[in-house]
């Protein structure tokens, strides 16, 4: 039963490959599922296209709910089934990973890890910067540079975010005030703090409490600081340079 209906498939697959999609079908998708429906139909790689329908469904304010029933009724119209595991993986995360980055956009905190985002952090720089100028005084705050080891990218999404709520964990225990601690890419952390005569102590402190605490291998953590250019587009240089992780 199971090789005759492995040659059936790929009867299928094969008559397919040479078919378009019949308008008459096509009007039947769901809406946006056209892309999916026709790599189904063209019997094509068909899980780059869930990804991309995922994203874009994201976007349009469909919630996960929604999108995944529309793959299934795609999946039912044109090749008479259930979406198998992989393209139901790709849409999901697709839908999930676009929807977390517009709320990155709108929130001054990432909601898996805790850590500020990137956008806060510029803001909280250009307030720096912008009372440093008000008061004619020099700059007064650093960055501190928090460097995971590149090899975090290829953690899962949320082993990756984890990894990094144990790090900033270990940033608060050292800088527990006013400073702002967030994230510049997936393995990089940072740290507007101000100068002091204990800066130096502190930091050397933050890299005794992460040495050997990096969640895969032996490689080592790497934390630095970097000093606060005294204007606006060189701030920003700076920080766009430390987001190439």
């Amino acid at each position: 039963m199971g090789l005759f209906g492995t040659l059936t498939n790929r009867s299928v697959t094969t008559s397919n490959k040479s078919q378009e999609m019949p308008e008459r079908l096509r009007r039947q998708l769901p809406a946006r599922f056209e892309a999916i429906g026709e790599a189904l139909v063209a019997g094509a790689e068909v899980h780059a296209a869930c990804a991309v329908v995922g994203r874009d469904l994201a976007r349009d304010g469909i919630d996960l709910s929604e999108a995944l029933h529309g793959l299934r009724s795609t999946f039912d119209l044109v090749v008479r089934r259930e979406p198998d595991f992989e393209s139901t993986e790709a849409l999901s995360v697709a839908w999930s990973d676009e929807t977390l980055s517009f709320l990155h956009q709108v929130s001054c905190e990432n909601p898996l890890t805790g850590l500020a985002t990137l956008a806060h952090v510029r803001t909280r720089v250009a307030e720096v910067l912008r009372a440093a100028e008000e008061s004619t005084t020099a700059v007064e705050h650093v960055l501190i540079v928090i460097d995971q080891p590149a090899d975090l990218r290829d953690i899962a999404g949320m082993g990756r975010a984890l990894a990094m709520a144990r790090l900033a964990d270990r940033a608060r225990l050292v800088f527990a005030g006013s400073e702002t601690i967030g994230e510049a890419g997936p393995s990089r952390l940072l740290v507007l703090a101000e100068r002091s005569e204990t800066l130096g102590n502190r930091v050397a402190v933050l890299r005794d409490l992460i040495s050997g605490s990096t969640p895969i291998g032996d490689l080592p953590a790497r934390v630095w600081i970097e000093g606060l250019p005294d204007n606006h587009a060189a701030s920003v240089a700076l920080l766009d340079e430390l987001a190439r992780t």
